[in-house]
């Protein structure tokens, strides 16, 4: 009983009260607490956090168990994780946690659910029956009391996590740096893997992902965080796609990365003193990192710290100004653009947008628009097979010739001998064509 009394110490029956009120307000489900163990804490629950079918599952003491069993590896994995673990338990109806932690310490899991994606049919009610099989005490007409609980989409299931996840830790003021760092770890782990699934579909050769640093650059010069984040992401997936697992590699990869960010912070205004300093704490910060999912997860929180010294050192007004010209040819790219019209979208005059977008980006805006086309040029080119005359145009170009100077001009190739060079000889037109529903 100790773990529980320390749960009741940590999130005590008012601070509980207060998030069931907010949180069925918003969403009509009842809370349930466990410790570690994946005992309840009877004072910490709802009243109807159990329905009559998870009662009757728990009357047999073997359903008791594998309940208990159940809500102790959902707090492991949503405490190791840093965020709601949502599954199908062992009795076929959907159980969500919410761990709960104060600093590194975990102290249990915060539930709810109880409820079924969707109308149960017969095929579903058969699952429930085989997955209840071994419990002596349950009468057959327990799965009758299926249809009593409630249907809850996806969607609102992943939204509910999300509210009672910052609910539970706004309300019992924990100290939530070590969850939010395993938070955003596992986010980030999620999302390299997706592109790195990608990368292996197109099939296309590795390469370190210069214009992606470039990019990456520009982001940290205008302090868009969201932005440079993806990009960021992006090289850790091309990178730990050629050598994953391999941690030496990827601190030198990270170290030189962290070199080309500290020449851009000082070119930016950062003092050159200041931002050697900050370099010795990051090199010894990589030195020490032993695993390949904190050492992702660290190099997104430096970028961080490198765009507040950037945008700290910077005219935070003029580094405002260009943001809607950013987005507006981000978004418009393959239309015919002017400075004149992305000028208005900025609310400035052209000669002004030109000359706060050349001071803080380093290049012109025509410029930056011609590197975002040959950007999605690039892409098309190894994810699809289109031709180059139709992807000149679906990328803002109607002269292939021209398209095709300019392209070579920036890449040092023709748009075919780019395809040629980087694409995996023999890959099916099939799997071509299925990239290419993916890439638009």
């Amino acid at each position: 009983m100790a773990s529980a009394m320390r749960l009741t110490q940590l999130l005590t029956r008012e601070k509980f009260e207060r998030i069931e009120g907010t949180f069925r307000e918003h969403f009509h489900l009842g809370l349930e607490t466990a410790d570690t163990e994946g005992r309840t804490e009877k004072a910490l629950c709802s009243s109807d956090c159990r329905p009559r079918f998870c009662a009757a599952v728990q009357r047999d003491p073997e359903g008791k168990r594998r309940c208990r069993a159940e809500r102790r590896r959902a707090v492991e994995i949503a405490a190791e994780t840093g965020q709601s673990f949502i599954t199908i338990c062992h009795a076929g109806i959907v159980l969500v946690c919410v761990p709960v932690m104060d600093t590194d310490r975990v102290h249990g899991g915060m539930f709810f659910g109880k409820c079924l994606w969707e109308r149960p049919t017969e095929i579903f009610t058969r699952d429930v029956e085989a997955r209840l099989e071994g419990l002596k005490k349950i009468p057959d007409r327990i799965v009758r009391t299926l249809s009593e609980l409630p249907i809850v989409r996806g969607q609102q299931i992943h939204v509910a996590a999300e509210f009672l996840f910052d609910l539970l830790y706004e309300v019992g003021r924990f100290d939530a740096r070590v969850i939010r760092w395993r938070r955003q770890r596992s986010m980030q782990q999620s999302k390299i893997g997706e592109f790195i699934q990608e990368k292996k579909k197109l099939g296309a050769a590795w390469q370190y992902p210069l214009e992606s640093e470039r990019a990456l650059l520009q982001k940290v010069k205008i302090g868009d965080r969201t932005g440079a984040k993806e990009i960021l992401n992006s090289i850790l997936g091309t990178i730990l796609f050629k050598d994953i697992g391999d941690l030496g590699i990827l601190k030198a990869r990270l170290l030189e990365l962290l070199s080309v960010l500290s020449r851009a912070a000082v070119e930016g205004g950062v003092d050159i003193n200041t931002m050697l300093e900050k370099n010795l704490t990051f090199v010894n910060k990589v030195i020490g990192i032993d695993s390949q999912e904190d050492l992702c997860a660290w190099i997104s929180t430096a970028l961080n710290e490198f765009i507040e010294l950037v945008y700290a050192s910077q005219d935070g007004r003029k580094v405002s100004q260009i943001r809607p010209a950013i987005n507006y040819i981000d978004a418009n790219y393959d239309k015919t653009l002017t400075l004149a019209e992305i000028a208005r979208a900025s609310h400035l005059s052209a000669s002004r947008l030109a000359h706060v977008f050349k001071e803080q980006m380093g290049i012109t805006v025509i410029d930056y628009v011609t590197s975002v086309r040959i950007e999605r040029a690039k892409h098309l080119l190894l994810a699809t097979d289109q031709s180059c005359t139709e992807i000149c145009f679906e990328v803002g170009y109607n002269n292939q010739s021209y398209f095709t100077r300019t392209f070579k001009a920036l890449v040092g190739m023709t748009p075919r001998q780019f395809k040629n060079r980087n694409q995996r000889s023999g890959l099916p037109s099939e799997g071509r064509r299925r990239a290419r529903s993916t890439a638009g």
